[in-house]
């Protein structure tokens, strides 16, 4: 197999569109972690992503009569961009069918190209339905994202540059997981010429497809999929990437949204370039790998995917950015209400600047106070956390609840006593214009809103912090409502950052 994948990669029709990318060392991070880090460069490919190198690849290989009825694809954006500019250089008619929760600058980017582009569905899985139903109706060709051989092959001369460019030992190579087929054609071809590397998959937390395969022996579908890193939100992973991975991937390294954001700054720091989520995932991975298996003096290698953001999700990446370098903490503190409490709690803070501050008047005895501080290294938490304990300022550290990192910290001081019966619930619902307008609509108004919190992060998806006032016979039934209206949810009302700050 392995060999029969080579000879592909070889031969792969990549260089008509693609080109070479370089392998840029990490100075800055390199020193910090005690290692040599090296990031390849893909984002700085024509279409700003690697897609392009297995799109050509696979279009290269159809015949005239193919060619000549036009290709179709699914997408939520990089691999639309490969298959319209693979198209335009060939002079074949595209046709991209793509979520509507798909950021604009990919939508603009395919048209610009001169593709056709239909936005259809919520979901990557409706968007692909109906290409597919295009495919039957039309005759279209359709180009698959990752599942196709020679898709693996062209996303396989990824590694065969690396190993071109860097002849040296190389102890690892982390890659992005979403369907499979770039760890499906970096793994055959490591695997078949240097057998000693290790191939670590990077799957986000929420949409970890290869791993929960691992694990299970074989593809299963995810239940729910994490959308903030668009680019790997993927349900199952590909049959012909697993059929190669299973076999030839070390393991499998899973990261949260706060390290992915962290790794974005990373790769701006040492390079400049603004990655996508997707695009700095593996060096989340490579980081986290570090960390837990104290790796010093070692060469590992990180591959920049991709760099197709909106401009106006930066605000949330920075925002997020600190938390996942551990760098700043986000706590909920008790302090006595009177004169000189909160001068008395910045000197056990000390030097470390508050970056945040949130407080209302609640009772006379006790104030609730919401803070973020800036933290000296990775072991620093604990120290700050017992130190005010031990003060007797009785601290909840909230570093690692979602629900009080995406909106709390924008509500903070917001009790209200007059409330009754109040549920609180945590939202995701696909964003486009009118999106927020339908939303309320599929809510309905069987129960009253006592609470309303939404933030435009420029994400395929809203995010939504909701009280209700649902009487106690009527719990069982809203649940069943929420289920039934179909939109991911959480129910947050025994989270403590509500019943400290909100309730």
């Amino acid at each position: 197999m392995l060999e029969r994948y080579v000879k592909r990669i070889l031969q792969a029709r990549v260089y008509d569109v693609a080109k070479e990318t370089p392998l840029s060392e990490a100075r800055f991070l390199s020193k910090r972690l005690n290692n040599t880090i090296l990031i390849k460069r893909e984002d700085l490919q024509p279409v700003f992503s690697f897609k392009l190198r297995g799109a050509y690849n696979a279009m290269a290989q159809l015949s005239d009569e193919e060619k000549a009825r036009g290709v179709i694809t699914a997408s939520a954006g990089n691999h639309a961009q490969g298959v319209a500019m693979a198209a335009k250089h060939m002079g074949i008619k595209a046709t991209i069918v793509m979520p509507k929760i798909t950021p604009e600058i990919k939508v603009a980017s395919a048209k610009a190209r001169g593709a056709k582009v239909i936005l259809k569905g919520d979901a990557f899985a409706e968007a692909s339905q109906y290409a597919q139903e295009q495919v039957a109706e039309k005759g279209y060709t359709y180009i698959p994202p990752y599942d196709h051989p020679e898709v693996i092959a062209g996303q396989g001369t990824v590694a065969m540059e690396i190993l071109r460019q860097y002849p040296a030992d190389i102890d690892a190579i982390f890659v992005p997981v979403g369907g499979g087929g770039l760890i499906a054609g970096i793994a055959a071809y490591v695997k078949y010429l240097r057998p000693e590397i290790k191939v670590i998959g990077v799957e986000a937390q929420d949409a970890a497809c290869l791993k929960a395969a691992l694990d299970a022996g074989e593809r299963v579908v995810l239940d729910q999929v994490g959308i903030f890193a668009e680019g790997v939100a993927v349900a199952q992973i590909g049959e012909e990437p697993f059929r190669i991975a299973r076999h030839f991937v070390d393991e499998v390294v899973t990261v949260t949204t706060d390290e992915i954001c962290a790794a974005v700054k990373d790769v701006f720091e040492d390079t400049r370039a603004v990655s996508e989520p997707s695009g700095a995932l593996s060096l989340a991975g490579l980081k986290k790998y570090v960390q837990q298996n104290a790796v010093q003096g070692e060469t590992l290698i990180c591959i920049n995917s991709g760099a197709n953001t909106n401009f106006d999700r930066l605000q949330h990446i920075a925002e997020r950015a600190e938390l996942g370098e551990k760098r700043e903490a986000i706590l909920a503190v008790t302090i006595p209400e009177h004169p000189g409490s909160f001068k008395q709690f910045c000197k056990i803070v000390g030097r470390r600047m508050v970056t945040e501050f949130n407080y209302r008047y609640s009772d006379s005895r006790d104030a609730k106070i919401f803070v973020g501080i800036q933290l000296k290294d990775i072991n620093d938490r604990a120290e700050l956390i017992q130190s005010l304990e031990e003060k007797g300022y009785p601290t909840i550290d909230l570093s690692d609840n979602e629900m009080a990192k995406l909106h709390i910290r924008h509500l903070g001081g917001g009790r209200n006593d007059d409330v009754e019966h109040e549920q609180l619930f945590r939202f995701e619902f696909p964003e486009r214009p009118g999106a927020l307008l339908n939303f309320l609509n599929n809510l309905g108004q069987n129960w009253n809103i006592s609470l309303f919190h939404y933030r435009n992060h420029g994400a395929a998806y809203g995010r939504v912090l909701i009280g209700m006032q649902v009487p106690e016979q009527d719990k069982k039934k809203v649940a069943e409502y929420l289920d039934r209206i179909g939109y991911r949810y959480w129910d947050e009302s025994e989270n403590p950052a509500y019943q400290l700050f909100l309730q």
